[in-house]
């Protein structure tokens, strides 16, 4: 077995579809750095089945589909085949060749594939097991696994040595059985929990029934009772709630009267109160006004106090103001004195100063005169001087203008020349790219319409795979769905079948029986099997069966009294046989005239469906049952007819002949009549579910088969639509150029022409300026000698005038400082005589408030008195004002008195009213009360009569029993029926059915829980036995592998030791692996010691001994010798071609060494960016011949 080829196609950096073709022997992969070798390795690890996306390189497994470029659009599906050539058949599988696909949809949709079969991973899997192909085999080995080997611990390289011991597949069905029996045990817990519950119920359940039977007696009797005394209490309660209501109506006429008169006297009362509020306020503004009065009165006698206080104070102050007078007139004549003396100096200190101003203004204007003529002729000079250098650069630039005229005629002759040569050029150019464009042109028309044609077929395919794809993902969904309702439907018809087949909920007597159905062909079944009803009367029918249901029915009495003897012999119970040879239709129903009465549905025979055989059977049960609509229609008919009559419900409502009654709630919603048709019923639906999944998938096969069309079609127009694009775009780009190219010749031709006429103008300028320069240069030169003249006569004015300004200026300066001297001290004199003004002006100031505060003294205390006097008397008027108060205040008060005297007459008037009104509330309240608890207490009657009976007043009449009047005889009878059926305790009214169901459930789970039991132990040995072979095998393998790998480490280190050594304490299925290298003159040493190479050539070293000793069918090597020199890439070469005897290899390379010793080369590359493409074989033989 050999890997035939590898299909790639969206994976990844494979946009195009890429065929790798391989045959025995050693395939070298090649190309740069991020070409996408790798991910040749990677699309084979994908294939065999790997989940993990970091194994691959990625984020999501999504990111395996190619993701599109910039001139790509992403794809939409990623696609990896891998063909192995199985003509040996060591893969379990009848095909010389077999092909495994992966494919995965960018909506999350993936499937696998053998030989085009879809399958599941599980399958892939097993495929490889024990072949050393597989995610986790040792047939695919990169860096990633290289590190794997060398960094990892010991027990993170079980998974390469099971895989080359060959326990994988061991370990996998350990691992299975493991699961296996942790399921059975929960079983078996589970069982043994319900058996034990169900041995706890058997006991109880069995005590329960007998006493249940006892409860439903006394529970007759006492409703009996409880429906009399309810007639007898309801009557006595009405009487007394009509009694109490006449009595209520009376309480509040009255209420009502004694209401009126209480708001007559609320009314009065309120009038009262208001007035006593407006005296109230009255009083308090007569007090406040009292109080303002006495404040006043205080206030101004205080002001009395104050004022004398103020007369004593300035009949003191006269005094001091005649001395301070006299001082002052003392100080003015002083000042006077000075002040005469400053004015004298002034007049001195003028006359000088006016003397020294007249001195300085004559010296000034004599400097400013000599400084005027020295800045005109400064002025003069420079002007002259400036008038030199203008003329001067103006001949420079003059001369420089000649010159450049000169160059500018020699280049000008130059350049027509070159412009005369250019024009023809251009004119040349321009006619080219005019063929050039045309052609162009055209064949852009051509190619753009077939890219047009691609594009609009590439939507129309893609807008189609949308479609089929949104199709294909409803109509998945709705076949999960449906394959979900199926196997749900499927397995609720089985199971109902296998209920059916073992006859559950039937007797453990009846199941024994018809076990034995198959030998003896006298048991034609239970009477469920043979009759058959409409589901709206399974109900009716069933109870009108009762425990009939159950009996066997037999072709005679021979085969009951067989099987009678069979129960007994095995002591499997009792049992009811039906013999149709004793079986016959009665004397019939003989009261015809009850079929035509209101709300019979008919006799329970007519309602059912049998063969003819057993007519007479479903009459003799069925034909004396008559079936009603209502429990009411039966009542009513039992009644008519003296319960002489077997009637039962379409709600399975049973009234027997006597007038007892059976009815309820049902403890499920199946039953045994309903089986046959339910099994009917879900046979229909399984299969109408089973056509429609079949249609369903055909219709998903279909889309999928569309969509791989499309697919193809849009893989073939990929390529095609590439080159047509790169052959656009060169096009595009070679009409741009020409059209650029064209332009710029006609730019060129009107630049050149446009240059030509400046350059005949220029020319014609150029000479006229040439003779007025020479004639400007000539008159500069004598204007220059003119101005030189000027300029030295000015310099010997200017000097002179200097040395006058000198002594002008020395002169002024002496006149300037006198002059300072005496402003100075004339300014100092005058300051002191405005000093001197306002000491005075400030003396005579105080002088006169003096005599004006003495004769303002002398007035205020004559005013101050005056005031004391108006004071005086304003308190003796207040004093009458306070009297007049207090007799206003003492005269309300007298009427508030009396004001308050009848608010207390009205008020305990009003307290009597409301006392009556109250007790007559009472009254109400009691009379209400009392009716509302007589209701209360007939509601609860009803309630309890519906409650615990299901009956209303109007039915309670018509079961009147006439005999029991005496209410105190029925209560106690009642009391003790309620105190015998309390003695019972809680009872279980269905203990009987309960127990017959536990029964039979607990001899069912007794025997499964032996089953489990029996399969634990087995799966138990099963394990025992696999731990065993796989540590013979495991044991004997890993002695070989360690053995082996000391030979190659020998072979390819050219000396050394390696050893494997299994860690110590620990089980030889989990222990972990150690590597110990020892290379030639070195001591043994542990794998980290190792250097880089040392380290890769250790591990390759493992992997062909394990190649050597259990080779796989072909081998992909990613770059593991990466970290080797020349030699030991050399060395690993050589072995490599030892190998291939039983392994084929691909080897993905950057070394020369490799690819020499490689069978044949493929080369990876990227001519369009982000796309890896296959390169020729012969062009890397050429190169590497190179």
């Amino acid at each position: 077995m050999y890997l035939k080829s590898i299909e790639v196609q969206g994976f990844k950096s494979f946009a195009n579809k890429i065929v790798f073709d391989f045959h025995n022997g050693i395939t070298g992969i090649v190309g740069p750095n991020g070409s996408g070798k790798s991910n040749v390795a990677d699309a084979v690890r994908w294939v065999l089945g790997e989940q993990r996306v970091k194994q691959l390189r990625g984020g999501t497994m999504q990111d395996v589909i190619f993701s599109g470029t910039e001139n790509r659009k992403p794809l939409s599906y990623a696609s990896v085949a891998i063909t192995l050539d199985n003509s040996d058949h060591k893969l379990a599988i009848d095909y010389n060749e077999v092909t495994v696909t992966r494919k995965l949809y960018r909506s999350g949709e993936s499937e696998y594939l053998i030989n085009g079969n879809i399958c599941r991973l599980k399958d892939v899997n097993e495929l490889f097991y024990d072949t050393g192909i597989g995610k986790e085999g040792y047939s695919i080995i990169g860096q990633g696994q290289i590190d794997k080997i060398l960094s990892g611990k010991p027990e993170e390289r079980r998974e390469l040595f099971d895989e080359a011991a060959g326990i994988v597949k061991f370990k996998r069905r350990k691992t299975m059985s493991l699961k296996k029996l942790e399921e059975e045990k929960q079983n078996l817990v589970r069982v043994t929990d319900i058996l034990s519950e169900l041995e706890k119920q058997i006991g109880p359940l069995e005590k329960q029934s007998e006493t249940a039977k006892v409860y439903l007696k006394k529970k007759e009797e006492l409703k009996t009772y409880d429906i009399n005394m309810f007639l007898l209490e309801s009557t006595r309660i009405r009487e007394q709630i009509s009694d109490l209501e006449q009595k209520l109506d009376r309480a509040k006429e009255e209420l009502e009267t004694s209401g009126v008169q209480y708001e007559e006297t609320k009314s009065e009362y309120h009038k009262i109160e208001e007035e006593l509020e407006i005296l109230e306020d009255s009083m308090e503004r007569t007090k406040e006004q009292m109080n303002e009065t006495q404040l006043l009165r205080q206030q101004l006698e205080g002001q009395i106090e104050l004022l004398k206080e103020q007369i004593h104070s300035a009949q003191m102050s006269d005094e001091h103001y005649a001395q301070r007078s006299l001082a002052i007139e003392e100080a003015i004549e002083e000042k006077e004195k000075q002040k005469e003396d400053y004015k004298k100096e002034s007049k001195q200190l003028e006359t000088e100063l006016n003397e020294q101003k007249r001195l300085s203004d004559e010296a000034q204007e004599v400097l400013i005169g000599f400084q005027m003529n020295i800045a005109r002729t400064s002025e003069n000079i420079e002007t002259w001087k400036n008038d030199i250098m203008e003329i001067l650069n103006n001949r420079a630039s003059t001369k420089a203008k000649i010159q450049h005229f000169d160059t500018m005629l020699q280049q000008m002759q130059v350049r027509r020349s070159e412009m005369s040569k250019k024009l023809i050029e251009a004119g040349s150019d321009a006619s080219i790219q005019d063929e050039e464009i045309q052609a162009k042109s055209k064949e852009l028309e051509e190619v753009s319409k077939e890219i047009i044609g691609y594009t609009d077929e590439m939507k129309v395919l893609e807008s189609k795979i949308k479609t089929l794809q949104a199709e294909l993902s409803e109509k998945t969904e709705k076949l999960r769905v449906g394959q979900t309702a199926y196997h749900r439907e499927a397995s609720r018809l089985e199971s109902l079948k296998n209920i059916t087949e073992r006859y559950d909920g039937y007797g453990n007597s009846i199941r024994k029986v018809m076990e034995r159905k198959e030998r003896e062909p006298g048991l034609l079944g239970v009477v469920a099997d043979i009759i058959k009803v409409e589901k709206a009367y399974e109900i009716a029918i069933e109870t009108a069966l009762g425990g009939s249901i159950q009996n066997i029915v037999t072709d005679n009495e021979d085969t009951a009294k067989r099987m009678i003897a069979y129960l007994k012999q095995n002591k499997f119970g009792r049992a009811t046989f039906l013999p149709l040879t004793s079986m016959n239709g009665g004397q019939g129903f003989r009261q015809q005239e009850v079929l035509s009465e209101s709300g019979v549905i008919g006799l329970a025979h007519t309602l059912v469906t049998v063969e003819e055989r057993f007519r007479g059977l479903a009459e003799n049960l069925l034909g004396r049952t008559v079936v009603v609509q209502h429990i009411d229609h039966g009542i009513a008919l039992s009644r008519k007819y003296r319960q002489s009559l077997r009637i039962v419900t379409i709600e399975g409502e049973l009234i027997n002949p006597g007038g007892s009654m059976t009815g309820g709630a049902f403890r499920n919603s199946s039953n045994l009549l309903s089986r046959r048709r339910e099994i009917e019923e879900f046979e229909k639906t399984v299969v109408m579910l089973q056509k429609e999944m079949s249609q369903m998938e055909a219709e998903v096969d279909h889309a999928k088969k569309e969509r791989a069309e499309c697919y193809a079609r849009l893989d073939a127009l990929n390529p095609k639509l590439q080159t047509l694009y790169v052959t656009q775009n060169t096009i595009k780009l070679g009409l741009k150029q020409a059209q650029a190219k064209k332009q710029e010749a006609v730019q060129v031709i009107a630049s050149l022409h446009k240059e030509g006429e400046e350059y005949t103008s220029q020319f014609a300028d150029i000479q006229e300026n040439k003779d007025s320069i020479r004639t400007e240069l000539e008159m500069s030169q004598k204007l220059e000698g003119k101005l030189n003249e000027k300029i030295e006569n000015g310099q010997a004015e200017l000097e002179q005038e200097k040395l006058k300004e000198s002594d002008a200026m020395q002169r002024a300066e002496t006149h300037r400082l006198s002059l300072a001297n005496i402003e100075q001290k004339h300014s100092f004199v005058l300051e002191n005589i405005e000093r001197i003004k306002e000491e005075i002006e400030r003396y005579q100031e105080e002088k006169k408030e003096l005599a004006q505060n003495k004769e303002n003294s002398s007035a205020e205390i004559v005013t101050r008195q005056n005031r004391i006097q108006e004071i005086e008397k304003t308190i003796d008027n207040s004093k009458e004002l306070s009297q007049e108060i207090q007799d206003k205040i003492q005269q309300l008060a007298a009427e508030r008195e009396e004001l308050t005297k009848k608010n207390k007459e009205f008020l305990g008037k009003r307290e009597d009213l409301s006392k009556h009104m109250a007790d007559l509330d009472k009254e109400c309240f009691r009379l209400s009360s009392k009716k509302e608890s007589a209701e209360e207490i007939l509601d609860k009657q009803i309630n309890y009569m519906w409650e615990e009976y299901e009956i209303t007043y109007g039915l309670a009449k018509e079961m009147r029993d006439e005999n029991l009047t005496d209410l105190a005889e029925i209560k106690k009878r009642i009391q003790t029926l309620k105190s015998e059926i309390k003695g019972l305790g809680s009872v279980n009214v269905n203990a009987i059915e309960d127990y017959k169901n536990v029964s039979e459930r607990y001899e069912f789970l007794s025997a499964q829980h032996q089953d489990l039991v029996e399969a634990e132990a087995t799966l138990v040995g099963i394990i025992e036995e696999l731990d065993a072979a796989m540590r013979k095998q495991f044991a004997e393998r890993f002695q070989e592998i360690a053995e082996e790998f000391d030979k190659v480490f020998k072979q390819l280190f050219g000396g050394g030791k390696g050893t494997l050594e299994l860690m110590e304490d620990e089980d030889i299925l989990e222990a972990g692996i150690r590597i110990i290298a020892q290379p030639p003159g070195k001591k043994l040493q542990n794998m980290m010691q190792l250097s880089g190479g040392e380290k890769a050539l250790t591990a390759i070293s493992l992997l062909f001994a394990i190649q050597n000793l259990k080779p796989s069918p072909f081998c992909l090597l990613d770059e593991i010798e990466a970290a080797l020199d020349d030699s030991n890439v050399g060395r690993f070469a050589q072995y490599l071609h030892k190998l291939t005897k039983n392994t084929q290899f691909i080897v993905i390379t950057h070394r020369r060494g490799t690819m020499n010793a490689a069978d044949r080369l493929y080369g990876i590359t990227m001519q369009e960016k982000g796309v890896s493409t296959l390169v020729s074989v012969d062009l890397l033989e050429k190169d590497l011949t190179k």
